[in-house]
């Protein structure tokens, strides 16, 4: 497709007060967009445009559990700066490492509802916009749309699910002229990994399980770079760090060798019984 500047355009994004989000929209604005940077606390909204733009940035309260208010997001964008061309649905939650048997209910669907069905709130929202102004849509999935989801699998599933829907609608965009990106990042260096790796005794044990090149993370500017990048040049993906490319290509043979491995190794098993033992545990999720 056509090269897509987004000087002049308009951008909607969701957890915008940090980490990923903050740094996209900090790209935007350093190319001539004006944003709107929609969180759950508005007060750290409005520190976050100001410290991007004066007329150029908005913060304001949306919680991408609501409808009612992406909607009023939408509206806000519309009636502050003319319409709305691009939407980053970046907003996401990780849990605690559990399980499924040791998960709690109500701690497996918070995370589907913010991780899921918060972007399909964000980007119904904002299509219409989108659609009439030819623009651009951006989804956040993850690594974990590839590899086994394991102690994570809210999680997991929410960003596989989040890279079919991304994909799908590329296409379904294409004949008016608007389009997609689906986004996977690996481990960025946001507080949210932070706390949910960092922090956590077991999920570091996980993490070791990882090939020790995969481990490597990146700082919030490089993703919200490679996502304005994409945006710009209107690619069907993006993957940061690069070398978990391969891992995406041959994921329908390494995913099944890796998936066998485990279910031998012993070291895998003895996580799992402590992973389970946190069943009536406090599962904190992070943002």
């Amino acid at each position: 497709m056509a090269q897509y500047p987004v000087a002049g355009k308009v951008a909607l994004v969701t957890g915008g007060a940090r980490g990923i989000g903050f740094a996209t929209a900090r790209a935007l604005v350093a190319r001539g967009a004006s944003v709107v940077i929609g969180d759950l606390d508005a007060g750290a909204t409005e520190r976050a445009a100001s410290q991007l733009h004066d007329t150029r940035a908005l913060g304001i309260s949306a919680d991408v559990r609501d409808r009612g208010a992406l909607q009023r997001a939408v509206a806000t964008a519309v009636e502050r700066f003319g319409g709305l061309d691009i939407v980053v649905a970046n907003a996401g939650i990780a849990s605690r490492v559990a399980t499924f048997t040791a998960m709690s209910t109500e701690t497996f669907e918070q995370v589907l509802d913010v991780d899921l069905m918060g972007v399909y709130r964000t980007v119904d929202a904002a299509l219409p916009q989108i659609i009439s102004r030819r623009g651009h849509v951006v989804v956040i999935s993850s690594v974990y749309a590839f590899i086994n989801g394991v102690g994570a699998i809210p999680y997991a599933m929410s960003k596989a699910a989040v890279e079919q829907f991304g994909r799908a609608l590329r296409l379904e965009l294409s004949p008016h002229g608007a389009s997609a990106t689906v986004a996977y990042f690996g481990f960025i260096d946001t507080e949210m990994v932070h706390r949910a790796i960092d922090d956590d005794e077991l999920a570091g044990q996980m993490l070791a399980s990882f090939p020790k090149p995969l481990h490597k993370r990146i700082q919030p500017a490089v993703a919200g770079e490679a996502i304005v990048e994409g945006i710009e040049a209107r690619r069907p993906r993006i993957i940061r760090p690069r070398r978990w490319t391969v891992m995406s290509v041959m994921r329908g043979i390494l995913g099944p060798l890796g998936d066998a491995r485990a279910e031998r190794d012993l070291d895998s098993r003895v996580l799992l019984r402590q992973l389970d033992a946190r069943a009536g545990e406090d599962q904190p999720t992070t943002a």
